[in-house]
């Protein structure tokens, strides 16, 4: 496996997990690996003259100017955006669409299972519904529903990064070991 796939793995589990835990991207870890991946290509391209790095620049303006109509209207987080755009740099343009259909199939999912728990709600026995009330004020009061919610700071919304970070993994696991017809 060559050295961006890995990065992009790598990355991909620190987004995740922020996205995750406190529905937040690292600027700070976002900027490290663009920097590592700059610096990469341009020593790739330096030593060797292969590698040319223009897939992986033209994958990282598609991937900037593919979502960020999205956060302009309020539907995407500015992380998601700039992780997308990170990938695009590490993995090539190639990567993006693949990718971004995984992650948006995965939201998709969840925004439906949260569209019907709540439609489901009113039709729960009321036994149940005590059961659940009950079960919910216990985890109200855990110490680390406390400690997600003070990380969140009020942010709510889908963890689209971590998808997005699902994609990225699929693709590269995919491309890495694929058998080729």
């Amino acid at each position: 496996m060559s050295f961006l796939p890995l990065l992009a793995l790598l990355l991909g589990v620190q987004v995740a997990i922020s996205d995750l835990y406190a529905r937040r991207v690292s600027n700070r870890a976002l900027l490290l690996a663009a920097a590592a991946a700059v610096a990469w290509l341009c020593v790739q391209w330096a030593v060797t003259r292969t590698g040319a790095p223009t897939a992986h620049v033209l994958g990282a303006v598609a991937g900037l100017v593919a979502l960020l109509p999205f956060y302009a209207i309020g539907w995407m987080g500015a992380g998601d955006v700039k992780y997308f755009a990170v990938l695009g740099l590490l993995l090539g343009w190639t990567a993006l669409l693949p990718v971004w259909i995984i992650a948006s199939l995965c939201a998709g999912g969840h925004a439906l299972c949260i569209y019907a728990v709540r439609r489901v709600r009113p039709m729960i026995p009321l036994r149940l519904q005590f059961l659940r009330d009950t079960t919910l004020q216990h985890l109200e009061h855990h110490p680390a529903t406390d400690q997600i919610r003070r990380a969140r700071q009020g942010r709510v919304g889908i963890p689209f990064a971590a998808y997005l970070s699902l994609g990225a993994l699929l693709w590269v696991v995919r491309n890495t070991y694929a058998v080729s017809p």
